[in-house]
């Protein structure tokens, strides 16, 4: 069967894409030049029934880039169940048991159901990222996907011109304190010190402009924090409508790839006695946005 890439639904038709006729394992040059062409309109593709182990999603994911280690995991060295190439997108400990309601790993991953962008707290941030379900809860724990491409342009002219020269601080410390998960080592906090992304960024390939939005945003250069809070909820609030929204309900196999440059996502809610093990893949951008 020939590589098949087609919209997901109608009336987003530049908004996600299911791509079939591929076994990524075996994937082909020509598969990857397709595979990147179609990101760069549909920036979400879902690749259906793709039965790979770690070493098949890492090696498929690294012909698109360098590749970033797990190092926003909270579990690291001896306490991680996956190798550290892999980030652990799951609600289980290293022995594969599920979590406790208060264990500090899985209050930690709640942060996941925030809308955020891949290793915006790194300050090269991620470029693609690639999650495969393993195993998946009954109900709920949907992925959903906001395209900051379209939110930009519904922005008017002032609105973009505010935003355009803007400089926001992202780290793992603001996204989880706004959950009031305050639980950081000293390491932790040393490891996870704000780095400097630009709120509006302009895609390298098709020249697109979007909004760099995240909830590891704390604050704004040179702007009071309540007021950059603020402006960065309002923004926040307008670019997750419902229109720019994209929801992935999971199955068992599935791989879903998207582009961090232009889309923010979140988890959603599940039974959290229930296991939900995914596994991601995290490409890099490659050079930070900022100069130092």
């Amino acid at each position: 069967m020939p590589l098949e890439i087609n919209a997901i639904g109608a009336d987003n038709r530049n908004f996600g894409a299911t791509v079939t006729g591929i076994n990524i394992a075996n994937a082909s040059d020509n598969d990857i030049v397709a595979i990147e062409s179609a990101i760069n309109r549909y920036a979400v593709l879902v690749f259906p029934d793709q039965r790979i182990d770690d070493n098949q999603q890492f090696v498929f994911s690294s012909k698109f880039g360098s590749m970033e280690k797990a190092t926003g995991d909270i579990n690291q060295n001896n306490d991680r169940r996956l190798a550290l190439d892999i980030n652990d997108i799951s609600n289980l400990d290293k022995n594969g048991a599920v979590l406790a309601r208060d264990d500090r790993a899985r209050l930690f991953g709640l942060g996941n159901m925030l809308w955020h962008s891949d290793s915006s707290f790194k300050s090269i941030p991620a470029k693609y990222s690639l999650l495969s379900a393993r195993v998946v809860p009954d109900s709920g724990g949907n992925t959903e996907f906001a395209d900051m491409r379209a939110a930009w342009n519904a922005l008017s002219h002032e609105q973009q011109n505010e935003c355009k020269d803007l400089v926001c601080e992202h780290s793992q410390l603001y996204s989880r304190g706004a959950l009031g998960f305050e639980d950081f080592t000293e390491e932790e906090k040393i490891k996870w010190a704000p780095v400097h992304q630009p709120l509006v960024r302009q895609h390298p390939t098709t020249k697109a402009y979007s909004l760099f939005l995240s909830s590891h945003i704390g604050t704004i250069l040179d702007w009071p924090v309540p007021e950059a809070r603020l402006f960065i909820r309002d923004l926040t609030e307008h670019a997750t409508r419902q229109e720019y929204v994209l929801a992935h309900r999971w199955k068992r196999w599935d791989l879903v790839m998207w582009d961090n440059r232009v889309t923010m996502h979140r988890a959603r809610r599940y039974d959290h006695t229930q296991a939900r093990d995914l596994h991601r893949t995290t490409v890099s951008s490659g050079t930070k946005l900022l100069a130092s």
